[in-house]
This record gives C-alpha cells, structure tokens and sequence, in this order.
C-alpha cells in the first residue's frame, strides 16, 4: 500500500513537509521491493528533482508488531509543491514499485507441446492409426485417451475396437483429421494458413463436428469463438445450423444476438439457407421470431 500523508508527520516537521512511504500489508512473508516516487510537473513530465528511490526488505515481523513501511516523511515542503507542481488544486504524484525475488530458481517455460508435437511429427511408439479417405494417420492410444474420453472408452473398454490398430474415419476429411490430431497432441491450433485448402470458417465448421464427436469440449468452444468472430448476413445460417446440430448453447445465443440485432433477423430470413434451417429446426424459427417481436 502506498500512503501519503498531506499533512506529513508530527515528528517530521509539524505539518511543513508532505510524507510518502510504502506499506507491507501481506502478512508472514518477506518481500524485496523497489520503491521510487516523483511530482509530476506542470508540463506533464516527471520532475527529476523530486525524484526519490531506494531498496527495502520488508517483512512483517517487526518488533512490537507495528507496521512495516518505509519511506520519505520530508518527501518536499507543502509551499513548495503548490508553488511549482499544483494544477487545477492538485498535486500528482508518480510512484512505482518493483517487486525483486532473487531467492527464486530460474525455470524454463513449459514445453509439453512442442514435446508431443515431436512425438506425433515422429511417431515413434505409435499404436494405433486412422485411415481417412485414403489418407492415414499414426498414433499413440494413451495420448487420445488422455484427451478424449470417447478414445477411452474406445481404446481401453470392451469391445472389438479395444484391441483394434486401423481405424476407419471416412467421415472425416483428410485435412481436418490432420489439425484435429494436432490439437489432441498440442492443445492449440494452426493459424489461418495451416488450416489447409478449405476457408477458414468452413474448416471450423468441419473441426467443430469431429470436436463433438469426440466430445472435446475445449475444441468446440475455440471453434465456437472462430465462427463469432467471422458471423456475417451470409455464414449466420450455416453457423446457426452448426450451433443447433451440435448443441451449442454458447454458439447459438451469439448467433441469435446477431440476428435480434439492427434488424438482421429480417435481412436473412427470406435467404436460401435460412429456409433450409426453418425446415429443419422449425422450433428454433419460432425462438428466433419470438427474440425479434420481444
């Protein structure tokens, strides 16, 4: 906490002075810290002759129990403040605290993704692999299970796929299986440019039915946000048609904003992919006329 004391204190000066100091409020630690404090001047720049700086140990177990603080109780004369630094009736004062923990041992970032993105890139140890349209595709039970649990119950339920090592996933595009098993091995997906040949909004499209498949969830949200961020007159049906299919509550309440909002229910309405959609969810046609005529 940082305290100012207009007024300063009684032993420092009988009111003459301006007093500025920095509290330890944290109980039962130890903190190291950097404290500089300055008037900010007339033109609007820090007045380096003010400025004040110095390095402390605070810690809370101060003698009698009394605050831990430290400071200046002569940080500048009252006169002298309102005679060169008041603005507009106030005085504006710049104060930063650094923090310095030099007990810490240095620790390198994570890097589990790039561990296991060089495991699927290597494949070494992989047990398993999905034949998409030709296309086929190696990995690692353990690691799908881990992430999904329809690769669980797949993999290591009963069943004849247990013990299966191809699995057929003709359903799936080759391009979108290819960033769905990256996102099970890195958590993240490629930028616009990795997504391969199709639009990026009709690869979420496509990401986001094998998200639900699998039931990754954190997938279905990332695709979710993508679709948002690229809503327009023209994709809003297909995209509501996604958020419907797929139940997606967070997707659908964003689509149906969009549509209540500056009459764009009226706009769309009457297009080819909005009939398609009344067709096959009539009900969500009638939430959606019930939104606009609220």
């Amino acid at each position: 906490m940082i305290k100012c004391c207009p007024s300063g204190l009684k032993e420092a000066g009988n009111g003459e002075y301006l007093s500025i100091s920095l509290v330890l409020r944290t109980k039962s630690t130890t903190v190291r810290a950097i404290f500089k404090a300055s008037v900010l001047g007339r033109h609007g720049k820090s007045a380096s002759e003010t400025a004040c700086s110095a390095a402390h140990v605070f810690t809370t177990n101060c003698k009698g129990g009394g605050i831990n603080s430290y400071g200046w109780p002569r940080f500048a004369k009252r006169v002298e403040l309102e005679a060169k630094y008041l603005t507009e009736g106030r005085v504006t004062f710049l104060c930063h605290v650094l923090v310095v923990n030099d007990n810490s041992i240095p620790l390198p970032s994570p890097r589990e993704g790039s561990h296991l993105s060089k495991l699927l890139d290597e494949m070494e140890g992989a047990d398993v692999s999905f034949t998409t349209n030709g296309h086929t595709f190696h990995a690692h039970r353990a690691v799908l299970a881990a992430r999904s649990p329809v690769f669980k119950a797949r993999f290591f339920g009963p069943g004849a796929e247990a013990t299966s090592s191809n699995i057929s996933s003709d359903d799936i595009e080759p391009a979108t299986f290819k960033v769905f098993l990256n996102f099970i091995y890195t958590d993240a997906l490629p930028g616009d440019d990795g997504l391969g040949r199709s639009p990026p909004v009709e690869m979420f499209h496509h990401l986001f039915a094998v998200a639900d498949k699998y039931a990754l969830h954190r997938l279905k949200l990332i695709c979710a946000q993508k679709l948002c961020e690229n809503m327009s007159l023209d994709s809003i049906a297909t995209t509501l048609d996604v958020a419907e299919r797929y139940n997606c509550l967070e997707l659908k309440a964003r689509c149906i904003d969009f549509l209540v909002a500056y009459g764009n229910f009226n706009k769309v309405v009457l297009t080819e992919g909005f009939v398609h959609l009344a067709q096959k969810f009539p009900l969500l046609i009638a939430e959606l006329r019930q939104r606009v005529e609220a």
